[in-house]
């Protein structure tokens, strides 16, 4: 038999209270994984993380943040989109997540709390997806 990714959606405005929540889901799914507490939780702390660092660039048309978790067999990802004010043309905007990211692991692609982190723009559209690997070394890309 296959394995089927398990997905959950949650649709949310800039409230603190809601990045928690979508933080508790990734634990809820992390503890389900069977990752250990330190792992579940450094998951967790890394979705509020990117929600909230989202919430500071949506777009006062589209004042919505979605969060699409999913569960692989080898992985969980998390999946922010937005849609925020486009940045001037040819200037390149770095955030303070993909700063983070950087300044905790060193010269690796990683923010603390998962293993992958990417970004992507598809117009005024941002998506980040965050990747917790469920073994215990992440394959190579």
């Amino acid at each position: 038999m296959a394995a089927k990714a398990k997905n959950l959606h949650m649709s949310m405005d800039a409230d603190v209270r809601l990045a928690a929540a979508a933080g508790g889901v990734a634990r809820f799914l992390a503890d389900l994984a069977g990752l250990d507490n330190e792992a579940s939780a450094g998951l967790q702390s890394a979705v509020i993380e990117a929600c909230t660092e989202a919430f500071k660039r949506l777009a006062a048309e589209h004042p919505h943040l979605e969060v699409d978790f999913a569960r692989f067999p080898d992985r969980l990802e998390v999946s922010l989109s937005y849609e925020e004010v486009a940045p001037a043309f040819g200037t390149r905007r770095v955030t303070s997540l993909a700063a983070k990211k950087a300044a905790t692991a060193g010269s690796s692609e990683t923010l603390s709390g998962v293993d992958r982190v990417q970004h992507e723009t598809r117009g005024k559209e941002v998506v980040t997806r965050l990747t917790k690997y469920l073994r215990q070394v992440a394959p190579s890309v």
